[in-house]
């Protein structure tokens, strides 16, 4: 099992998971603070926050110990491990910035709806076609639960509009977003890849590529108040993407490609949460069943993937039967 050689339990796998998604849901309010005290470009905040988390989990990787780092890293030919961070980086920027096309284009709720609603059916089918993967009947209720709890969640409001281009730019962030779980768990069965050194270098690659988008939109923002601008560019860079996108890689390195999906879908459900907790928008009847189908969803995925992990390990040998 690659949670045996990685050193991480699937237990804890989830919990990164989970603690990733409910961190991811914070940037939308922290982005609207920036966007409120400056004229800071949707693409300019993503540049930034990708420097300044590259910058926080560098610092973070050269005062930590690497023992178990560095061995997963020898085991890891060189060229592989730099085609891994490349592959990585471009699925990073390609999936946000689709993301912010599809918004821009289509709205944010039925942008939402079709890039993370297309990626746990893409990467569902992509983990059984080329890994095995079997979500089982469970697995299937709740993958399906939790996609009916994102749409009343979003698009309970009504009023959203559906435009074609920004459906193709959400699908196109929901396949890049497939294909960099897909072969984040991929690379994490052999228990060679390091996802801390690929994590942090994969944003070296995506503060690279949007670079020149961020140049045009303009890379230094004008505001009134830049202590509180950079206070919030910072949390940005620090919790969601430092710490989020650390643990999302080392969680999904161990824990199932669909199981992964799932529990990311936790970004709109805390982001709604924090709506109605700290921003004082009005708690709906849509939001209460959105927010009740996809825990129900998330919980019982979780359950069904640490049993799975534990029959493994007994099948296996490592854990002994009760006597």
């Amino acid at each position: 099992m690659s949670s045996a050689v990685s050193g991480l339990s699937v237990g804890r796998g989830l919990f990164y998971l989970i603690v990733a998604g409910t961190a991811w849901g914070t940037a939308g309010a922290a982005a609207a603070l920036v966007f409120e005290v400056s004229d800071m470009g949707p693409v300019s905040l993503s540049f930034w926050r990708c420097v300044g988390g590259f910058a926080l989990m560098f610092v973070a990787r050269l005062v930590r110990p690497r023992r178990r780092s560095a061995s997963a890293s020898a085991a890891v030919p060189l060229r592989r491990r730099l085609s891994r961070i490349v592959v990585t980086g471009v699925a990073l920027a390609v999936f946000q910035t689709a993301y912010f096309a599809s918004v821009q284009s289509t709205g944010l709720a039925v942008g939402t709806v079709v890039a993370m609603g297309s990626g746990p059916v893409l990467i569902a089918l992509g983990a059984r076609l080329t890994m095995g993967e079997r979500l089982g009947r469970g697995g299937v209720v709740a993958v399906a639960g939790a996609l009916a709890g994102l749409v009343v969640l979003v698009l309970g409001g009504g009023g959203a509009s559906v435009r074609t281009p920004g459906v193709v730019w959400g699908l196109v962030s929901a396949a890049a977003y497939a294909a960099m779980t897909l072969l984040t768990r991929w690379w994490g069965r052999d228990g060679g890849a390091d996802s801390s050194d690929t994590t942090v270098w994969s944003f070296a690659v995506v503060a690279v590529c949007l670079l020149p988008l961020a140049a045009v939109e303009g890379l230094v923002p004008h505001t009134a108040d830049p202590a509180r601008m950079g206070l919030y560019v910072l949390y940005i860079a620090a919790i969601p993407t430092a710490v989020a996108y650390a643990l999302y890689f080392a969680g999904a390195a161990v824990v199932r490609s669909a199981t992964v999906s799932v529990i990311t879908l936790l970004e709109p459900l805390s982001a709604a949460v924090i709506a109605v907790v700290l921003l004082g928008e009005e708690l709906t009847l849509p939001i209460v069943v959105g927010t009740l189908l996809m825990l129900a969803s998330v919980t019982g995925l979780a359950v069904a993937e640490t049993r799975g992990a534990v029959a493994a390990r007994r099948e296996t040998g490592l854990v002994s039967e009760p006597a």
